[in-house]
């Protein structure tokens, strides 16, 4: 496995079509290229967390791995947000929610995404535009 980026890692749900279209939202908005990405069912997601066994429960939630740390559900999101400029750093607000409602609203959603938003048969192949972007 390549040595761990300097940018923050974003590890997503690769053939949800709402984690996609979140991963297309970040890329947008990460005008500072903080973010790179892969897709939980890769090689390369499942090597980087065998350096997380005891962490990570939820293999199914986003996952935000920054300076070694490992963040799952609302946290990472937040996280995720708090790389944004002008109107989307309104979103730090949610951070005095509690964890546990946060995380309740995140499992919710989660749940039921791929009845809501669908899902693809394959991960997504990054364009030639973006593919510098992907582990």
């Amino acid at each position: 496995m390549k040595p761990f980026p300097t940018q923050a890692i974003i590890l997503f749900d690769g053939v949800c079509n709402l984690c996609n279209a979140s991963v297309q939202f970040v890329l947008k908005h990460d005008t500072n290229h903080h973010f790179v990405f892969a897709a939980l069912q890769s090689d390369v997601a499942r090597d980087i967390l065998l350096h997380y066994p005891e962490k990570i429960t939820k293999k199914d939630s986003i996952l935000v791995i920054e300076n070694q740390h490992i963040y799952s559900e609302s946290t990472a999101a937040l996280l995720i947000a708090k790389r944004f400029t002008g109107f989307w750093k309104v979103l730090q607000v949610f951070w005095i929610v509690p964890k546990f409602m946060r995380d309740f609203a995140y499992q919710f959603i989660a749940k039921n995404r791929y009845r809501w938003f669908g899902k693809k048969d394959v991960c997504m192949v990054p364009t030639k535009e973006i593919e510098h972007r992907f582990l």
